[in-house]
């Protein structure tokens, strides 16, 4: 078994770091204080290669691995939880099933934009009676001649407001349940397609999540993805490759609230001494320290597997699982290692604890990826 990195995964990493240790971090509280939406460094990842990693050149990304796409995201979340997650939504749940499932001209048409860049993406999968639930999908598809006509609502959906082209999933045939279900591209502009409510959240505040609405919006009936009918296998293979992604966000925010932890018990004295010269909080700063690298290397033998062996299910839902767990107990932890300083908006962590929740909750909750896991470990 070989842990070293390739030249070119290392290159990724030190160029995604570099970016977000000098562009990103120093405008992440500015853009969670303000709930912006981070417009300019969406665009320089997009010049980066960074808004389509693993797509192939010839429609626009940068070609490299799932390996590559893991340690930059790592580095950004590290930076920003809300600027990783919207790099993490258009690579893994636009881009991914895009490139999969496309023809040529859609290819051309939709994907060489989002993997430059040019153009931003978000995953319509959620409604408000369809959350992990996915066959209760209400949004339905009907064909009318050379057009579908879409009629349901999503919601919690990343990058909603911002995005220019929407992956949507709708149910083609409702009496076959999930064999029933149809994945389309809508384009932002399409008449009876808009935003609903945009909520306010908890964390990753730079990030919107919205409801997006479809009201006999007609799309060209090229824009299906993939064949009719085959939009639940779609959404659980994309939705495999996505969970990587968030494993990846969360270990960016465990990572920053651990290097907080330890550059406070370094400055901070209490009875005469620095913080980490006091074994409780040195035990804190070991468990930390080893919660972190075992998610790592969970969301290091995903992205291989997804790369390598194409079945990765068990190891992506373990994976997702063990770093969403891991980043929230490690910003817990950073809480209580900075004390009352801690619970103040004036430190990071504060910042770390409140975007560490959402990885336990999007793209399947930490209870489905236990039945993932469960199933997988049954099976036969």
């Amino acid at each position: 078994m070989d842990f070293n990195l390739s030249d070119e995964q290392r290159m990724i990493q030190e160029m995604a770091k570099n970016f977000a240790v000098k562009e990103v971090a120093p405008k992440a509280a500015e853009i969670d204080k303000n709930h912006r939406f981070p417009s300019e460094l969406v665009a320089k990842m997009g010049e980066l290669g960074l808004m389509g990693i693993m797509v192939d050149p010839a429609s626009g990304g940068a070609g490299m691995d799932t390996v590559c796409y893991v340690l930059a995201l790592e580095e950004i979340s590290a930076a920003c939880a809300s600027t990783g997650v919207i790099m993490s939504v258009n690579n893994s749940l636009v881009c991914d099933p895009v490139e999969r499932n496309s023809t040529p001209e859609q290819k051309e048409k939709f994907l060489k934009p989002l993997a430059s860049g040019a153009k931003l993406g978000c995953f319509g999968l959620t409604e408000p009676n369809a959350g992990s639930d996915v066959i209760g999908q209400r949004t339905r598809a009907v064909r009318d001649g050379n057009e579908w006509v879409l009629n349901g609502t999503k919601n919690f959906i990343t990058n909603g407001r911002e995005a220019d082209i929407a992956v949507v999933f709708a149910m083609t045939d409702p009496e076959k349940k999930h064999k029933g279900m149809s994945t389309f591209i809508v384009e932002k502009g399409t008449p009876g397609y808009s935003i609903g409510k945009i909520e306010d959240k908890l964390g990753i505040c730079g990030s919107s999540t919205t409801e997006l609405v479809f009201e006999d919006c007609r799309i060209p009936a090229e824009n299906i993805l993939g064949k009719e009918n085959d939009g639940f296998r779609i959404a659980m293979q994309t939705l495999d490759g996505g969970r990587i992604g968030i494993a990846s966000q969360a270990l960016g925010i465990a990572r920053a609230a651990l290097e907080a932890s330890k550059k406070h018990a370094r400055e901070r004295f209490q009875f005469g001494k620095p913080l980490a010269d006091i074994q409780a909080i040195q035990w804190m700063i070991a468990d930390m320290a080893t919660k972190l690298d075992c998610a790592r290397l969970l969301t290091l033998r995903a992205a291989f597997e997804k790369d390598q062996k194409g079945r990765f299910s068990r190891s992506s839902a373990m994976a997702k699982l063990a770093a969403a767990e891991a980043a929230m107990w490690i910003a817990t932890k950073a809480i209580q290692v900075h004390g009352g300083y801690g619970y103040t908006k004036e430190y990071p962590v504060e910042r770390n604890f409140r975007d560490a929740k959402i990885t336990e909750i999007y793209e399947g909750t930490n209870e489905v990826q236990r039945l993932v896991i469960a199933a997988a470990e049954l099976k036969g």
